[in-house]
């Protein structure tokens, strides 16, 4: 069995790479992906071969299992080149695939090279400057595909900066990385490694400010140690570091950095896909500051068509938009946040209020300051969720940092 399982995959490999020579000899790209389906009807996981098309952003699916074509080529709404590098979640036809590997030598080459991953931190003394340092990131087009807000313990944060144990330096580190909440990002783009150490810039926020003075830590940095941010310093590093916060596999909860969740007083919002794929992640979390309010706690999610219906179960049969929300919220990763402010008890409804009316268009006439008068498109497409009741806020949080754990 195993011996024809191996000469499937020799064939499915060849057959790809002629293809791929006879696309390029009419002048056509195409990258192939091995990709998976979590089918919730048989509680399977379902094996594709992907083909993606640039020219007319078409996809083209083949079932390895059942070695049938699953999908002819066709043009899908939401695909774009930038959303194909390995790990990430991508949707055709409401079903999320998981691109897993490389089918190809010539995809392997050609998007490999430009969606290098890197791991970024922001430390203690830069987390209440986030939105600054996020927009910073988008706008040098670092795409940022997973994130989130962490407490460090002392174990923790040794078992992260193992390599300088026994130096001088080591303990004070431990002492500061974990004096407060930090944020791990992974992030992704051309030679992203090297990319994102030159803006960082020195390691020193003073030297940074005098030799490079449009760098994150001359910016956000307070002195060579609070220093406003972390970047892996190679490819291995990156794949550690990125690994430690978000592990691939299950690991020991002793381990796992937790939450800064409070769960009290407090609401939730999410950043919606749409809006994070337009580059409005880091101005929203500005201007949710700027209002007085405060991030508690944040995370990236990619929801399945499941867990966003069970979110979401309340609007259904109440609003039109229901089904479009469903699918806006299954399209990419959404940034789920807690929110807590001055206000206490009220902060769900001062914080609902900020958000602004469901329609972007009524927005912009009666409260053209709101969150979705400034960064909404439509009904669905209308940056952020949030909490409609007091009493949902403390439960969508819990949904979150606690049941999706």
């Amino acid at each position: 069995m195993g011996n024809k399982i191996f000469i499937l995959a020799l064939v499915v490999a060849l057959a790809a790479t002629l293809i791929n020579i006879h696309l390029k000899k009419k002048g056509e790209a195409r990258y192939i992906f091995h990709a998976e389906w979590y089918d919730p009807v048989s509680a399977t996981v379902k094996k594709f071969q992907l083909s993606f098309f640039p020219r007319d952003k078409s996809v083209e699916m083949y079932d390895l299992r059942a070695q049938r074509l699953f999908l002819k080529r066709l043009p899908v709404e939401g695909v774009e080149e930038r959303d194909l590098y390995l790990g990430n979640t991508i949707v055709v036809l409401s079903r999320q695939l998981k691109l897993i590997d490389y089918a190809d030598a010539t995809t392997r080459e050609q998007i490999g090279s430009r969606r290098q991953r890197t791991f970024a931190m922001v430390k203690p003394d830069a987390v209440h400057r986030l939105g600054e340092v996020v927009d910073v990131i988008q706008s040098h087009n670092f795409e940022i595909s997973q994130m989130k807000m962490v407490q460090l313990d002392k174990s923790q944060a040794a078992a992260f900066y193992r390599e300088h144990e026994g130096r001088p330096f080591f303990t004070p580190l431990l002492d500061y990385i974990t004096s407060g909440p930090v944020v791990a990002m992974e992030l992704i783009t051309t030679d992203a490694v090297k990319r994102w150490r030159e803006l960082l810039g020195p390691t020193d926020a003073e030297a940074a400010r005098q030799d490079a003075p449009e760098t994150v830590r001359a910016r956000f940095g307070q002195d060579k140690q609070s220093n406003a941010a972390h970047g892996s310093d190679s490819d291995i590093s990156a794949t550690r570091e990125i690994e430690f916060f978000f592990p691939s596999t299950r690991v020991s909860d002793v381990m796992v950095p937790q939450t800064t969740a409070s769960f009290a007083n407090s609401t939730c919002c999410i950043i919606k896909p749409h809006a994070i794929a337009n580059g409005n992640m880091g101005d929203i979390m500005k201007a949710i500051k700027d209002e007085g309010f405060e991030i508690s706690a944040l995370q990236m999610f990619r929801m399945d068509k499941v867990q966003a219906e069970e979110f979401l179960e309340v609007y259904k049969g109440v609003v039109p938009e229901y089904p479009g929300m469903i699918q806006q919220l299954v399209s990419g990763p959404s940034l789920a946040m807690e929110i807590t402010s001055i206000h206490g008890a009220d902060t769900p409804t001062k914080f609902r209020e900020f958000v602004g009316p469901s329609d972007p268009v009524v927005a912009r006439e009666l409260r053209p300051h709101s969150l979705r008068a400034r960064f909404g498109e439509d009904k669905v497409k209308n940056a952020v969720h949030c909490s409609d009741l007091p009493e949902d806020g403390p439960l969508e949080v819990e949904y979150f940092f606690k049941i999706l754990q």
